[in-house]
């Protein structure tokens, strides 16, 4: 595995690409895992929620996810790294440059995501990174259901 000190920027550029990396492991999406977050977040709206309405009422025939819960699991959808930053003492999420519910997740599926790093700049604070991951549905793979731009400072 390929080492950058994160403080070197020049060096960092060669990180970016219009290519994604490999594919992360998959995660299964239950009811019971959609019900948990629905009981977390209160948003218990029935297209979530409630099998059997979906069955009649909703154009996917299913339960879906909700698309925040797609988003929280990006963690969980870590996929192997080629390169790893070395000599920084923290990282910082600094947030989001763009995020896009896409498509339905249907309860039964699988999810997976892969990155890219679509840019690297030099900031007071640091080295910001931001990445671009695109989550799909295992079998989905010519459209992203979710399209995530992540900012990461490494200080």
């Amino acid at each position: 595995m390929k080492q950058y000190v994160y403080s070197d920027v020049d060096a960092l550029q060669e990180l970016v690409s219009d290519d994604f990396g490999p594919w992360s492991e998959k995660v299964e999406i239950t009811q019971a895992l959609v019900d948990q977050f629905a009981e977390l977040t209160g948003d218990t709206y029935w297209i979530h929620t409630d099998p059997e309405k979906a069955k009649s009422d909703s154009p996917f025939g299913v339960t879906i996810a909700h698309g925040f819960l797609s988003l929280v699991l990006l963690p969980k959808m870590r996929g192997e790294s080629s390169y790893e930053l070395t000599g920084y003492n923290n990282i910082l999420n600094y947030g989001s440059d763009k995020l896009r519910f896409i498509g339905p997740v249907p309860v039964g599926s699988a999810l997976r995501c892969r990155s890219r790093v679509k840019g690297v700049t030099a900031t007071p604070k640091g080295t910001k990174l931001l990445m671009e991951q695109h989550v799909h549905v295992v079998g989905q793979d010519d459209r992203p259901v979710l399209v995530y731009e992540m900012i990461i400072i490494y200080m």
